[in-house]
């Protein structure tokens, strides 16, 4: 590729990815550099393609849960609760409190463990060792427990149903939380004393991969990503869906928008998320965790159309679905915000390294099971 200008010489047109690990997947980026410094950069994906939304427009509603699990599937305890919504709120299903808190629980356990990795991968991207990572996978295993004790799977849970849950929470459950929500500010503690004030970490995040915020409100980004970038939005405080009306917690904000911001952010969150567990297992009722009147095989809403979303660990995700009163949608659209949120890849990685345009990707928290869905 020619050089516009008056210098001597041309620009080099590389391709990173699909292959190489820190793309997070099958993603590929073609970037122009000027030497190392990034002239364009091209996202590219599809390599993935499972065609979730099509499939699930030849099933019926119920058989679609599992389907959810395997969008971002870090965090499947979420999808099964953004999709739950999108279906109750087109049939006007009504879940009962213990179903509602116990959703709440197993949200902010899928935050907590979700935003630890994410800080962990993003060192590693850096160029550390695997220390924080394996903190952070530590960690995650504990939660993973927890899920695998009550749904009987680590990562793919298919738990959540329509006007609630698929089972009660077993013996002893509530206590094995407690122990992971008292435990988990002291990794915390640990994980920051070890990075926050790093003078290699702050040197090469800070002022890197600004997002403005004016730019990150047109383009639709959600999240964390948002949020560094000052913009107070979290859709728990603005739908308060479920019953997160109920619980007090801040909403953190950065002030520069860059990496270090993102990485920030979400550790406060996680301290956040720990407050919102506390009240969660406190205040936990008794009763039934199913609503009794809901059909969850067979299930036929009337003609008509909505849409559910929810603060996802990674920002808005959203399902669409348009019912024609027959077992299956009519049409079924994701919102996924790993998607939208890369839209912005090329805005924040213009005239920095390219060894900057890893940890940058990092920081967006994206899973390529959302993005290509």
């Amino acid at each position: 590729m020619s050089r516009t200008d008056d210098l001597p010489g041309e620009f080099l047109e590389v391709s990173m990815g699909p292959q190489h690990p820190s793309t997070h997947g099958v993603f590929r980026m073609d970037v122009v550099l000027d030497g190392e410094r990034v002239v364009k950069l091209k996202p590219l994906f599809g390599y993935l393609h499972r065609n979730h939304e099509k499939i699930a427009e030849q099933i019926s509603y119920l058989a679609s849960m599992p389907y959810t699990d395997r969008l971002d599937y870090f965090c499947s305890l979420t999808n099964n609760w953004a999709y739950a919504l999108a279906v109750e709120r087109l049939c006007g299903i009504t879940v009962p409190e213990r179903a509602e808190y116990i959703r709440v629980i197993l949200a902010e356990l899928t935050r907590l463990q979700n935003h630890a990795s994410l800080a962990g991968f993003l060192l590693q991207d850096m160029g550390a060792s695997g220390t924080p990572l394996m903190y952070a996978f530590r960690e995650r295993e504990k939660i993973l427990d927890l899920f695998e004790s009550l749904t009987g799977a680590r990562m793919m849970c298919n738990y959540m149903r329509f006007g609630g849950v698929r089972c009660d929470l077993p013996p002893g459950w509530v206590e094995q939380a407690w122990r992971v929500v008292r435990d988990f500010p002291r990794f915390l503690d640990e994980f920051e004393a070890l990075l926050t004030e790093n003078e290699i970490l702050m040197a090469r995040t800070q002022g890197v991969g600004v997002l403005p915020a004016d730019l990150a409100i047109n383009a639709g980004v959600s999240g964390p990503v948002l949020r560094a970038s000052g913009v107070n939005y979290d859709i728990r405080k603005v739908d308060r869906y479920g019953i997160y009306d109920r619980f007090s917690f801040k909403v953190p904000l950065g002030q520069h928008g860059d990496v270090y911001d993102r990485y920030m952010v979400r550790v406060l969150e996680m301290r956040e998320s720990l407050k919102i567990l506390d009240q969660a297992l406190r205040d936990l009722p008794p009763g039934p965790i199913q609503n009794p009147q809901v059909k969850q095989r067979g299930l036929r809403p009337k003609p008509g159309e909505a849409y559910a979303r929810i603060e996802a660990p990674k920002g808005e995700l959203g399902f669409y679905l348009i019912s024609d009163g027959s077992p299956n949608p009519y049409r079924y659209r994701v919102r996924p915000p790993s998607f939208i949120n890369l839209t912005v890849l090329e805005d924040m990685c213009r005239g920095h390294l390219v060894a900057d345009v890893v940890i940058i990707l990092g920081s967006i928290d994206i899973v390529l099971g959302e993005v290509d869905r």
